[in-house]
């Protein structure tokens, strides 16, 4: 009798959709992040999320607002908040070039998606981004909707 095993399925990334239409990305940079093992679980099962969350610098760390990882449920040893504060970690001279980018221009940073790299390390690509107006968004709703029309167009013919 051969026994069934349990395979889970791996998520290849975490995106944060929204971050694209609201803000105008300028520049991007990978950072790695400090996590719990369950947490590093949770986020490799698919069960974290990267809406509405932010990035703040605070006494020259980076530190990562509102992501929302759900607890591992086989977890019983220590109980983790779900959107608690988590560092980004990031060598001095890069930290020190953000702070002066985000306060020369009136900038934010803004995660777009978290990743495993080859070495299964969990990383999460930050941007530098500018926040779009109101113009700005319909602007890019309306290009959406030109290609959209234009790739039925190209599949008719």
């Amino acid at each position: 009798m051969a026994k069934k095993q349990h395979v889970q399925e791996y998520v290849k990334a975490i995106q944060n959709r929204k971050a694209r239409f609201e803000f105008e990305i300028l520049d991007t940079i990978v950072t790695g992040i400090q996590l719990f093992g369950s947490e590093v679980k949770s986020v490799r099962l698919g069960k974290a999320s990267l809406s509405d969350s932010f990035a703040i610098i605070h006494h020259n760390e980076v530190w990562l607002e509102n992501m929302q990882i759900t607890p591992y449920e086989h977890n019983h040893i220590e109980m983790i908040e779900a959107k608690r504060s988590r560092k980004l970690l990031l060598h001095k001279a890069e930290i020190h070039k953000i702070m002066t980018k985000i306060n020369e221009k009136g900038l934010t940073l803004v995660p777009l998606k978290a990743f495993f790299n080859s070495k299964g390390l969990l990383k999460i690509d930050l941007a530098i981004a500018k926040g779009k107006k109101l113009y700005d968004k319909r602007e890019t709703i309306k290009t959406r909707e030109n290609q959209r029309q234009m790739e039925q167009i190209k599949k008719q013919y």
